[in-house]
């Protein structure tokens, strides 16, 4: 996704995606692009260390080269990935989802190897592409989730600190 869709993202979640694990964000995010994913999908927020940590709707093979190409990128690259905040909670039967890993990790070396940036993206858009997509989760409601998500962690420090 690129253009002027792309930029829509940036402003509606004023999200910043961060390379690594992360407590819950502060109020212009800090997640990486999983972290980001289970709040966009309607998850309650928890720590990702590993894709095995996502919940069984997501797409592993999709969610390893997000999380490679987020660790690896730029600041500036990173939050090109938005778009695929809501893209990835789409696993597809073991069939595709073999298909995919085998897609990204003969491009990958199995992971050893991140591709550049570009390049990665395109491979998402492949990977992606090899199965169903991701019911369509309109940005409105993405800002809805993440407002109700940061809401509840202020109200819990909140409630912590009393």
């Amino acid at each position: 996704m690129t253009g002027a869709a792309a930029d829509n993202w940036h402003h509606i979640l004023d999200w910043k995606l961060k390379p690594g694990s992360h407590a819950f964000p502060g109020p212009h995010g800090g997640t990486c692009i999983n972290e980001a994913a289970l709040i966009a999908a309607g998850f309650e927020y928890w720590r990702i260390h590993s894709v095995d940590q996502m919940p069984a709707c997501f797409s592993r093979p999709l969610c390893r080269l997000a999380m490679m190409l987020n660790d690896d990128a730029t600041d500036d690259e990173r939050q090109r990935l938005l778009p695929y905040v809501t893209r990835l909670a789409c696993a597809d039967t073991p069939a595709v989802e073999r298909r995919r890993a085998a897609y990204i990790n003969w491009r990958t070396c199995f992971g050893f190897v991140a591709p550049r940036f570009a390049t990665g993206l395109r491979m998402l858009d492949r990977a992606l592409a090899m199965g169903r997509d991701a019911e369509a989760v309109p940005p409105v409601s993405v800002k809805a989730r993440i407002g109700a998500a940061k809401a509840t962690k202020r109200a819990s420090g909140a409630s912590a600190s009393s």
